[in-house]
């Protein structure tokens, strides 16, 4: 595996900074946020670290250049936002940056795209099913056309008021997955794994990784801490963040020698980056490049 880290964390750096500080905590790849240029819509949203308007060949050439110059690849192009979100005109932009993301991905050679389902949260599972039909299938073959992979990340986007009652994205279980894999069962369209969104799901994070072995195009390494005494206290059906929070990796409750072990069984040998969403290195620039740092040194425990 090759062990990188979301540009997502380097929210105020350049391209070349979150480049170059990657490369020195050990990272031999990296995935670059790349949303369109503007205020952010929520935590870790809004970043931005390849402008995918500028197709010029130079500004190509130059990506490209920069990353072999420092040993490092480009594990996908990251755009997380809700291309089914009940608002038309939000869907809209949100499917023509996506595409945007898509083109330039495969214009760089990455060839990759990871990125959320979406879900209009005021509907039922049911009804969004119906709508993933309509508005998937051709974001799929567009993609296939240019030669890229799509692998949807299986956060809930769910975390507190803003996304009740349903969530933000529909790509949540391994139950849903099927149904979504049967309905685009295109090569292109899989999965980036992230264990922590089933810890506080109560879902095996283990298991899943044998059932779909392979559509899994990306892995991404989060933490997720479960309070017990507030989940006591406030029940499952309390926004999530009342009871859990993401960390480091090796701070939360996920086991890493155990994932690992698994990815290890299932033969994945591709990109494997580390997420940082973690509240309590938000403070300053110092504290996000110690939050790097920190999770490199633990995850290269399990992968060199």
């Amino acid at each position: 595996m090759k062990l990188g880290i979301v540009s997502a964390i380097y929210d105020g750096f350049s391209f070349e900074e979150a480049v170059e500080n990657a490369v020195q905590n050990g990272c031999t790849c990296i995935e670059v946020a790349c949303w369109p240029q503007g205020k952010a819509e929520r935590r870790y949203a809004g970043v931005s670290h390849i402008d995918v308007e500028n197709t010029s060949p130079e500004y190509l050439a130059y990506i490209q250049d920069f990353c072999k110059q420092k040993g490092i690849t480009i594990s996908s192009l990251a755009f997380y936002p809700n291309p089914m979100d009940g608002n038309l005109a939000k869907r809209e932009a949100n499917i023509a940056h996506l595409k945007k993301v898509i083109r330039m991905s495969s214009l760089l050679g990455v060839n990759l795209v990871t990125t959320f389902i979406g879900r209009d949260q005021n509907k039922t599972v049911e009804d969004n099913l119906e709508l993933f039909k309509e508005i998937w299938p051709p974001i799929i073959r567009f993609a296939k056309e240019q030669g890229v992979k799509v692998a949807i990340e299986n956060c809930p986007m769910l975390f507190g008021a803003d996304q009740w009652p349903g969530g933000q994205n529909l790509f949540t279980t391994p139950k849903l997955w099927r149904k979504m894999f049967e309905i685009i069962p295109d090569d292109n369209f899989g999965i980036n794994y992230d264990p922590s969104h089933f810890i506080w799901q109560q879902i095996d994070y283990i298991k899943p990784l044998y059932e779909f072995k392979d559509r899994i195009f990306h892995v991404h390494f989060k933490d997720i801490k479960l309070y017990p005494d507030k989940l006591n206290d406030v029940g499952i059906m309390a926004y999530p963040l009342e009871y859990m929070s993401p960390k480091l990796p090796g701070l939360g409750d996920v086991n890493w020698g155990k994932y690992a072990s698994a990815l290890t069984d299932i033969g994945y040998d591709g990109f494997a980056c580390i997420e940082i969403e973690d509240k309590a290195f938000e403070g300053s620039k110092e504290r996000i490049l110690d939050s790097v740092a920190l999770s490199c040194r633990y995850m290269r425990q399990f992968i060199i």
